[in-house]
């Protein structure tokens, strides 16, 4: 097929660096998007543990559930750090070290969304699933973003090989 000149996109031999850098501001907003679900979920969550009474208490006064609404709370503000480590490598003038940050924020809240979207479910327990409430909705989004634009198998590779070759490039 030919196109004329006029459809490059920037100079020639220099359109990976212009697509490398829209896919890393997607990957960016993604995984904003996919905090902001995280964030909502927990809310969610939190307050239904503070109203629903079991044995003439609010269940969130058991240990067991407060350790894992702990756990989901922990981890998302490891996703918080990584998606702010990412959005402040976009910027970066060295290719590897931004690839592989925003690399690690998505394999994180890929990880971290199917967690949060698992355990926000399991810890408001059947009504976790009604399409009544909102947060299955947001489960639902949590697992899509993963598979959009890499899921974390993907960028866990990648990760790996964009580390691989700078350690080729150092030795």
């Amino acid at each position: 097929m030919r196109v004329p000149a006029s459809a490059l996109v920037g100079a020639e031999g220099e359109a990976l660096a212009s697509l490398e850098h829209a896919v890393g501001r997607g990957i960016v907003a993604l995984c904003a998007e996919a905090l902001g679900a995280m964030e909502a979920a927990k809310t969610m969550t939190i307050e239904y543990l503070q109203t629903r009474r079991q044995f003439g208490k609010p269940i969130g006064s058991f240990q067991a559930l407060q350790h894992r609404m702990a756990d989901v709370l922990l981890e998302i503000e490891q996703a918080r750090s990584a998606v702010i480590n990412a959005a402040a490598a976009l910027e970066s003038g060295d290719r590897t070290a931004r690839e592989r940050a925003l690399s690690a924020a998505k394999y994180s809240i890929g990880r971290i969304g199917t967690l949060v979207a698992e355990e926000t479910i399991q810890l408001h327990g059947g009504i976790g699933m009604t399409w009544e409430l909102p947060l299955p909705h947001y489960a639902k989004r949590l697992v899509m973003i993963d598979h959009q634009l890499g899921d974390e198998d993907h960028h866990l590779a990648r990760f790996i090989a964009l580390g691989a070759q700078r350690a080729g490039a150092v030795a």
